[in-house]
């Protein structure tokens, strides 16, 4: 994935934004929604691949262990540490009655799975599995296995149960005394559980590793298998292509192996020789995202996951240079060549004859057959353009003298603006890259603005791979705005050749970044609002844009209105002076802080007091301590401040167009762990950035801010000279279609989002098509705050028939809706 974890709450996303009241809000519906959308048949559009869209899989929000892997026991090899969260140990999710220790000696299973358990006789443990524990369900079986070892022989009685009793038949294990050897036990479940713990109880002294409980119905494959309800889902999709295994877990953490010579490097980025071969031998390793890595789930499954469901394998690889926060460049030429050398290796382990020294592991494990690999992509959001595209060069020339056929994909960094990102392009388009991965987390307005992104894009230029957005939410109404998005994606896809949402999946009592497009628990799995959307578009692509145009909406706009307001975001900091003027001349406000601060209303965290005639924050730890003042009706005015950092890791927030707590602007000054100035806007607490720069604020130092607002231009200064100026009025258009044919099915597959509250009594002009009066719809429609949930499903498709289709009729599309029209044509 992406980012630091504050800019997975929103704050690192970049865009353009209207204020709320670009939407239209009538008294009568039918002054806005008339439409007219004009179909032109004869034109020929762009081919849509057909690996248009597909998905990408993090392991994020315990999206593997946990998730999407099946396996049943958490830490079940004893691996746990403070490497992986500092509240581990290496019995976490155990529990111990007699005597356990974990140990770590030359006694080990082997070098990379570095501890075990020594059960003291006559001693137990248990484990608690995921969420509220093990799940299991009446009359279903579970494939027990544990590796064991004892010097005497021991007996090893394995129970399942939960507080109401067992849940299965005990099984015992005889374990011999020659070495370490696997036992392997069946259970079939009496009744159905979510609550389950497995015990395994020695009454001898005993070694155990790799304690191990599978769902026999697992998907696809077993052992070693996937969850089945989530495999499903995912497969439900008919994705295009699997983007695996991240992410921030990829480009982040030490570049070094697993080996005695790195001191079994716990802390590393995502490297795929630690994922393959059998499980017991696959190393650790500490998840970027806050919790321990087993590699069950590793690089020989996502390969076969997306053979199964008929995908395209999109492998990323680490570009040496770090990003998600830590950027830096390493600079290491043999560690580079390695990992160079590791890339072609996976090539070759995907692509080769089993004959070859790659090809032949994955022969061993199960699969002779190559899995015909086309696609490579290298680095993920990378803050160092140069550094990364120094590197970047060298895998792609060593991938292409070997692998001519293979497209090896760059990146544009971590946003969708600003200097990183045009100069992230600018490398990739002179060096004439295929393909460049964008990435982007914005707020429902911006992708309503940003229909015409890729309309501008250089068609002879690379192409586009949207390897990461969301709207910043999981309501129907991000659902929208990105359906809204998608019909510009396949407008253009000619440059935007690959899609995919992100996250994918998120277990919801281990939740590290929302939102995400499944959601489940030990037990169930449900879609959101946005999988629905992203199922819709996916499963009814077209090959081929047929092309066409629709009136537009009428927008309401004005000038930026609003209070002003301060803030930090882990940082101490003293504010004085605080002048708000308007156009004229007149003094709207003023705060020397000489008295009290009762002017100030406090809306966020921290703690505010007023000291030394300043306006003081001084709680360090706190994000996002708003505080603010004046009128929201205040436009076209002028706002100083003076500013000084007390401690902290980053600057300044100065707010103005405040509306309330999640509709504003903010100047944020030494953002980004102190490395990068942005102004950002909240809509309904979703942001984006309109605008860049890298920059730092020096602790002690009192700087001078003014922000000039006129109608909706805005020109920022600090310390008296210009730092940048944006214009806010880009509108947001609530109707967008798009249309594509399906040569197999000979239809016309009209698409229609109306993201508005009001329906939209559209005509539409065929184009003189000669086409069946039937036509089959499928209609997304709820409420815009409508989100689904375990158990209640408020957005879900409806299909039904429409039989006045013609040449030239007329449709009324639901408000808040999308819907698709397949109509045949003659």
């Amino acid at each position: 994935m992406s980012r630091t974890a504050r800019w997975r709450l929103g704050l690192g996303a970049s865009a353009v934004l209207l204020a709320t009241a670009a939407l239209p809000a009538p008294a009568h519906a039918e002054d806005v929604t008339d439409y007219a959308i004009t179909v032109d048949p004869s034109a020929t559009g762009p081919k849509i691949d057909k690996t248009m869209y597909g998905v990408f899989f993090e392991d994020i929000n315990r999206a593997a262990d946990g998730g999407l892997y099946a396996e049943l026991v958490q830490n079940r090899s004893f691996e746990y540490s403070t490497a992986d969260n500092a509240s581990y140990t290496p019995l976490t999710a155990w529990t111990v009655s007699g005597t356990a220790r974990v140990v770590d000696d030359s006694g080990r299973l082997n070098d990379r799975n570095r501890a075990y358990l020594s059960l003291a006789a006559g001693s137990s443990v248990t484990n608690a599995g995921y969420n509220t524990g093990v799940a299991v369900r009446d009359g279903e079986k579970y494939d027990f296995s544990v590796w064991a070892r004892a010097e005497a022989g021991s007996t090893l009685t394995v129970t399942l149960q939960d507080a109401g009793g067992p849940l299965a038949d005990a099984r015992r294990i005889a374990v011999k005394k020659s070495g370490w050897t696997r036992y392997k036990a069946t259970f079939t479940a009496t009744r159905t559980s979510t609550a389950g713990r497995l015990t395994v109880a020695a009454d001898a002294a005993t070694a155990l590793d790799m304690v191990s409980l599978f769902p026999r119905d697992t998907y696809k494959h077993e052992p070693n298998g996937l969850r089945k309800d989530l495999a499903e889902k995912i497969a439900a999709l008919r994705p295009g292509f699997v983007r695996f295994p991240g992410g921030c877990l990829v480009n982040t953490g030490s570049m070094q192996d697993y080996s005695e010579g790195s001191g079994w490097q716990r802390k590393r980025s995502y490297q795929w020789k630690d994922t393959i071969g059998p499980v017991e031998t696959r190393a650790t390793n500490a998840n970027f995202w806050g919790y321990n890595q087993s590699y069950g789930l590793g690089y020989y499954e996502y390969f076969r996951f997306a053979e199964d469901i008929g995908a395209m394998p999109l492998p990323v690889v680490p570009a040496l240079v770090t990003g998600c926060g830590q950027n830096k460049a390493v600079v290491d030429d043999a560690l580079l060549k390695r990992h160079i050398q590791d890339t072609l290796d996976l090539i070759e382990f995907a692509n080769g004859p089993a004959t070859s020294e790659w090809g032949r592991k994955r022969a061993e494990m199960g699969h002779p057959e190559p899995f015909h690999l086309t696609h490579i992509e290298v680095g993920n959001e990378e803050n160092l353009p140069h550094e990364f595209f120094a590197r970047f060069q060298q895998f792609r020339a060593a991938v292409k003298a070997k692998y001519p056929s293979v497209q090896v994909i760059s990146n544009s960094g971590p946003d969708d603006a600003g200097a990183t990102f045009d100069t992230a392009w600018k490398l990739n388009r002179d060096a004439e890259v295929d393909m460049v991965d964008e990435h982007y987390y914005n707020s429902p307005q911006w992708f309503l603005q940003h229909n015409d992104r890729y309309d501008s894009y250089d068609r002879s230029g690379p192409k586009v791979f949207l390897g990461e957005y969301a709207s910043q939410g999981n309501a129907f109404k991000n659902g929208l705005a990105e359906a809204a998005f998608m019909t510009g994606l396949e407008r253009n896809a000619d440059v935007v050749k690959l899609a995919s949402y992100a996250p994918l999946l998120a277990n919801e009592d281990y939740v590290q970044w929302s939102p995400d497009m499944v959601w489940f628990n030990n037990h169930a799995s449900w879609n959101s609002a946005n999988y629905e959307v992203q199922k819709l578009f996916m499963t009814n692509v077209g090959d081929r844009v047929v092309p066409s145009t629709a009136t537009g909406t009428p927008s309401l706009s004005g000038p930026i209105t609003g209070a002003v307001g301060l803030s930090t975001w882990n940082t101490g900091a003293a504010y004085d002076d605080v002048k708000v003027t308007a156009a004229d001349g007149g003094t709207l406000f003023g705060d020397d802080f000489s008295g009290d601060a009762s002017r100030w209303t406090h809306t966020g965290t921290g703690s505010w007091t007023v000291r030394d005639g300043s306006y003081v924050q001084t709680d360090d730890t706190a994000e996002n301590t708003m505080v603010q003042a004046g009128d929201p009706s205040w436009h076209d005015y002028d706002l100083h401040v003076k500013a000084t950092k007390k401690s902290g890791k980053e600057g300044f927030l100065v707010a103005f167009g405040v509306k309330d707590t999640g509709n504003y602007y903010w100047w944020n000054l030494g953002g980004w762990n102190n490395t990068q100035s942005a102004v950002e806007q909240a809509t309904d607490g979703g942001k984006s950035t309109l605008l860049a720069k890298a920059g730092s604020v020096e602790t002690g130092r009192a700087y001078d801010i003014d922000i000039k607002v006129r109608g909706r231009q805005v020109t920022l200064y600090l310390d008296g000279k210009e730092w940048g100026s944006f214009t806010d009025d880009k509108p947001a258009e609530p109707f967008r279609q798009v249309v594509t044919r399906d040569a197999k099915t000979g239809e016309l597959i009209v698409k229609v989002v109306n993201a508005q509250s009001a329906a939209a009594r559209t005509s539409v002009d065929l184009g003189g098509a000669r086409v069946a009066s039937t036509a089959k719809v499928t209609t997304l429609a709820a409420a815009p705050e409508a989100v689904n949930t375990e158990t209640a499903t408020a957005v879900a498709p409806k299909t039904s028939t429409f039989t006045q289709v013609a040449g030239k009729f007329t449709y009324t599309f639901p408000a808040n809706s999308v819907t698709f029209l397949r109509i045949k044509q003659k």
